[in-house]
């Protein structure tokens, strides 16, 4: 019934969020892997490739997993314009195996709240712990949750270069408290003078998880030197809900690589 991630989708994140589009986090991932000296990564949730193709810019090695087969058509169409041929894999974000270790793993943009149940979270950062080598630094984002309100809708719309408009309605269909939840229904709908064309449901649920909850998570699989900035300002502390939280955190070198299926 649901398409997670299709055509339309996919087209609205092309207009919306184009390659190297920032919320200041391609410059702040970029300095931080600079920084830390790492070069070799593994993106989760490359989506259409808007970090994935800075990434490249700057001379790192990259591979990258979706489970979107439209996200990696775009991201595999974009990286061809421009030369590029990185690794892009179709998998699921909670549970692969690459059979390879990296530097760092990242994933920006709230991606990881996409895992909807708790068990699979675990499984996920049990199986980005066992992809990375000794020492090795992963970097994700988290959005708070400031927005209870159990039954909303917004609309949006975009227009492309054929003059072809997509609207978008999105209806939040559940509001979870207990195990800290959203999902809405969105419908996306591809117009040309008054006669649709496409149209697209997607079922999207969102876990939330506080600050220092996530924390005692990573923690808990292992990883080590847990930090927590916000806003792209390395170790600043959070001052309000609307703070984008990015967590980095290390693999003890004590630990060995385990398989994940």
């Amino acid at each position: 019934m649901y398409n997670s991630y299709g055509e339309l989708c996919t087209e609205v994140y092309e207009l919306s969020k184009p390659v190297g589009f920032s919320y200041q986090d391609v410059k702040y991932y970029i300095e931080r892997l600079q920084q830390l000296g790492k070069k070799e990564l593994l993106e989760v949730a490359c989506g259409s490739g808007r970090v994935l193709i800075p990434l490249l810019q700057k001379g790192f090695k990259v591979d990258d997993i979706d489970y979107s087969l439209a996200m990696l058509d775009s991201c595999r169409k974009a990286c061809k314009a421009l030369d590029f041929n990185p690794v892009l894999l179709e998998r699921n974000m909670s549970s692969f195996n690459l059979n390879q270790n990296y530097e760092a793993i990242i994933i920006p943009g709230g991606s990881i709240q996409l895992i909807e149940l708790r068990e699979d979270l675990t499984h996920a950062l049990k199986c980005y712990y066992a992809h990375l080598k000794h020492d090795g630094i992963i970097i994700m984002d988290i959005l708070l949750q400031t927005d209870f309100t159990s039954h909303s809708v917004k609309t949006r719309l975009w227009e492309n270069s054929k003059n072809e408009v997509i609207t978008l309605e999105e209806k939040r269909i559940e509001l979870d408290i207990v195990n800290q939840r959203t999902v809405s229904l969105l419908k996306y709908e591809k117009w040309k003078d008054g006669v649709l064309l496409q149209t697209e449901l997607q079922r999207l649920s969102m876990s939330w998880y506080g600050i220092y909850e996530f924390q005692l998570l990573l923690e808990s699989i292992g990883f080590v030197d847990v930090t927590i900035s916000a806003n792209y300002d390395y170790k600043s502390i959070p001052e309000n809900g609307d703070s984008i939280i990015t967590y980095e955190a290390r693999k003890s070198k004590k630990h060995k690589r385990k398989e994940f299926i």
